[in-house]
């Protein structure tokens, strides 16, 4: 995939681009894998605002991905490749050899007729879905379970891969994109293969209006209100922020602060993302 642009006739269009859409194949999505998406605005069961700057965006639909791969041992055949508006990674649609639809990520070098395969049988090509124990140290993965039987939850978003580094005891060591070292067992389930659309990291969006069409309402720079408002507020001109750090509205550190507090698992992590 390569990215599109615009001959600059407005400001916008000047900085402007979009995907090219080369590896999507199928324009319309397979309606009984839809479900309702229904809108928030950042708003919770009470109608408060729980996460600022949301709100508006084009319609969506939810398009429902297998992230599991449940069935083994059956090949199954890539229909097409969409694009999905709830993610940056594209999606295929599949059929079992039963008749069953499904949607799993599109790795890259997928393609309309190719077969795909989850269980001990599949080989080791993208799209395919094993248990961590049958899949050769050094192969790039995707899409990993944490938990056996949960679903993929690591390494979903466009190009984005994982290293399977080595296999000890009862765990798998693979290297994450973030540079994270992380304990994986070994009966978890990963996809072969990078996550496709790689090229999604360089698209521009150009415009107010098309951050608008996202959901993304404009967010206002805390050192622009005053003291009132926010910590960094007031003072004459463009003043520091006053504080050891940056912070939050509500005055906790931000931007670089440490909030991770599950110790449950810091066992799994054999070094620390970058």
């Amino acid at each position: 995939m390569a990215t599109k642009k615009f001959n600059p006739v407005t400001p916008s269009l000047r900085n402007m681009t979009v995907s090219d859409f080369a590896e999507v194949t199928k324009k319309t999505p397979e309606k009984s894998l839809l479900t309702v998406k229904r809108k928030k605005s950042g708003r919770n069961s009470y109608g408060k605002i729980t996460v600022r700057h949301q709100g508006g965006g084009n319609r969506q639909k939810y398009r429902i991905v297998d992230f599991k791969r449940k069935k083994d041992d059956m090949p199954a055949t890539v229909i097409g490749i969409e694009y999905d508006p709830n993610r940056t990674a594209n999606i295929a649609l599949i059929k079992y050899e039963d008749g069953t639809l499904s949607y799993i990520l599109a790795p890259v070098g997928l393609k309309d007729g190719d077969m795909v395969m989850s269980g001990e049988k599949a080989d080791i090509k993208p799209g395919n879905c094993k248990k961590l124990s049958d899949i050769p140290v050094g192969t790039m993965v995707h899409n990993i379970e944490i938990n056996p039987g949960q679903g993929g939850k690591l390494v979903r978003s466009a190009g984005q891969e994982a290293q399977l580094m080595a296999k000890e005891g009862n765990f798998a060591n693979l290297r994450l994109p973030s540079g994270e070292m992380r304990l994986i067992m070994l009966n978890c389930k990963a996809t072969i293969g990078t996550v496709g659309n790689a090229e999604q990291e360089n698209v521009k969006l150009g415009k107010a209006g098309k951050t608008r069409h996202l959901g993304k309402r404009p967010e206002v720079r805390g050192s622009a209100m005053n003291p009132v408002d926010h910590p960094h507020g007031g003072g004459e001109g463009k003043a520091p922020v006053g504080h050891a750090g940056p912070m939050t509205p509500w005055g906790k550190p931000a931007l670089g602060y440490k909030t991770r507090k599950n110790s449950r698992t810091d066992k799994f992590i054999a070094k620390r993302r970058k």
